[in-house]
């Protein structure tokens, strides 16, 4: 287990366990479903029901699924059910960003990121 800053959130819907995501209200978090979501932590290692309670990992090392093939060092995203992809934004096109991936993965496989929300633009 690493240690990381968390808090306690209400879930406005199902939430798997190591998803990114993003709030839908004050105080409450859905999944990140797209690259442009502004994604701020990570479910912890349960799975939350919609109306239920979610901690979220806010900074620090945390365990996330990838939903794609990810490099080390790469900045990792959310795709369509938050599951960490790499951000590779078109030229011009705005990405947010949950952090950076410490080692490679391939879908389904579950990685250390160390968190650091921001926003990229592709160049």
């Amino acid at each position: 287990m690493r240690p990381t800053l968390t808090m306690n959130y209400d879930a406005g819907a199902a939430i798997a366990k190591r998803r990114i995501v993003k709030l839908s209200a004050d105080f409450t978090v859905v999944q990140a479903a797209a690259a442009t979501d502004a994604m701020f932590g990570v479910a912890a290692e349960l799975d939350a029901v919609s109306g239920g309670r979610v901690d979220v990992h806010l900074s620090g090392i945390a365990e996330v699924e990838a939903g794609g093939t990810i490099t080390r060092g790469a900045l990792v995203t959310s795709d369509a059910t938050g599951k960490a992809v790499a951000a590779a934004p078109a030229v011009g096109v705005n990405n947010r960003v949950i952090g950076t991936a410490l080692v490679s993965a391939v879908a389904g496989d579950v990685l250390p990121v160390l968190l650091g929300p921001h926003q990229i633009q592709g160049a």
